[in-house]
């Protein structure tokens, strides 16, 4: 079971005949597209396999593969033999390897890049500490645009050509024209990224993608996580920030903006830290790496200037030697993160009764320690007590959850419409145009 694309939502229903929209153009696209989608999720599959699974007729089904194979989009595998009986069938399976897509995340304190190609072949995948709290969105989009390069370089050293490019960012975002509406913890305000990272790469042409972080990281877990093909969960950052992404009956829930999941800022303490919303008391001033490194690692807390960028593992690996180790300073600090943390739960499995509240990025690394306290201050407040048979689980996608999201949304993009594959439409240029309140863009950013 994976997410809905756009592609999938826009064609609801499959008869016999495969799917329906109107034009000959627009039916072909969309049995193409089907044909793709079925061997990414299922792997390789003879002509009539893939004819019983998607409703489609054989001769379509191989007048369909004809172009694939001639589009470089599948490869024939070998020879399947369906029982005693019958002639052997040859399967074909997904490759594109020539085609390639970034996945990028710009957070507090790192850029990640997750790149790989349209089969799914992990070309790029590393993580870049850098302060983006404090470097402010010229600088930033810079670095990521460096590190954007880089992958690039190492794409076409590899065989293929990006075709697609997407970016997670902890904030809120107007996907439609890629701009992050606000980020507070990064301190940008209506900054249109997709047309700075697309000028910053040299206009490539290459699309350009923009969601909130915590929406890619849902969709990479509800697609190959621990709790993947689970139709209501919830997935938590375990960054500076906290953010969440909703699933709700197998769908990413949105809002009429865009803007749902900011878990983040729900005020729990009135009276406690200032948030980087500008707000006293959100959730993630009580959860988020922040306040874990301030109360277990206090002459390491984030804000100290002398203090060195490091990696967010770096520092979530000293605090579970020290948790191992039995410092009393540290344990102290995790079950008291861990009680709001279970205190946020509850307030979520109010509101939206998932099974599952699937938890990423340092919540995860220290899971052992951290989860025990969340699971009891959760069952202990959620209205439903025992009925509602919701759990906090670890992800296992580490701190690079966004990135890998960004990239397996990209793919979708691309196996949506295989017949644009190629053609490499530009971002939209409305997003680059300077706005009421919007900053022009830094020449220099155009500068490798």
């Amino acid at each position: 079971m994976t997410a809905l694309t756009q592609g999938e939502e826009n064609f609801t229903r499959l008869t016999r005949g495969g799917v329906q929209p109107a034009g000959h153009a627009s039916l072909r696209r969309a049995n193409l597209s089907l044909v793709l989608r079925h061997l990414r999720n299922h792997g390789s599959s003879s002509r009539a396999d893939i004819a019983e699974a998607t409703g489609l007729h054989r001769a379509t089904v191989s007048n369909l593969m004809a172009e694939l194979l001639d589009r470089r989009l599948v490869r024939e595998v070998g020879i399947e033999h369906a029982g005693a009986v019958g002639r052997p069938r040859r399967a074909v399976a997904l490759d594109g390897s020539h085609i390639g897509v970034l996945g990028l995340e710009i957070n507090v304190d790192y850029v990640a890049v997750h790149g790989t190609d349209l089969g799914g072949r992990v070309l790029v995948e590393r993580r870049v500490g850098f302060d983006a709290m404090g470097s402010g969105p010229n600088q930033s989009l810079r670095e990521l645009g460096r590190v954007a390069r880089a992958a690039i370089d190492e794409l076409v050293l590899a065989g293929t050509r990006p075709a697609g490019i997407g970016v997670g960012v902890p904030g809120l975002v107007d996907v439609g024209h890629g701009v992050v509406a606000l980020a507070p913890n990064l301190g940008w305000h209506d900054v249109p990224l997709a047309s700075w990272l697309s000028i910053a790469l040299g206009n490539l042409g290459v699309p350009v993608t923009v969601d909130n972080d915590a929406n890619l990281a849902a969709l990479a877990e509800y697609t190959a996580g621990v709790a993947a093909g689970t139709r209501d969960m919830v997935y938590l950052t375990g960054e500076v920030g906290v953010g969440g992404g909703i699933i709700v009956d197998g769908r990413l829930l949105r809002g009429a903006d865009g803007f749902s999941g900011e878990v983040g800022h729900l005020p729990v303490d009135p009276g406690g830290h200032r948030c980087g919303c500008g707000r006293n008391g959100c959730w993630e001033t009580k959860v988020g790496l922040a306040a874990l490194v301030r109360m277990a690692t206090p002459d390491q807390a984030y804000g100290l200037g002398a203090v060195p960028v490091l990696d967010p593992e770096e520092r979530v690996a000293e605090i579970a030697c020290g948790l191992a180790e039995g410092n009393p300073l540290m344990i102290a600090a995790v079950a008291e993160v861990g009680r709001w943390l279970g205190l946020g739960g509850s307030i979520l499995v109010n509101l939206f009764n998932p099974r599952v509240i699937v938890v990423g990025g340092y919540f995860a690394t220290l899971a052992q320690w951290l989860l025990p306290f969340a699971q009891a201050e959760l069952e202990h407040l959620v209205v439903a007590g025992p009925a509602a048979r919701c759990r906090f689980v670890a992800s296992d996608l580490g701190f690079g959850a966004a990135s890998l999201g960004a990239a397996n949304v990209v793919i979708n993009q691309l196996i949506d419409d295989p017949i644009a594959i190629g053609s490499a439409p530009s971002v939209r240029p409305a997003s680059s145009a300077p706005g009421p309140g919007r900053p022009l863009i830094d020449p220099d950013l155009i500068s490798p």
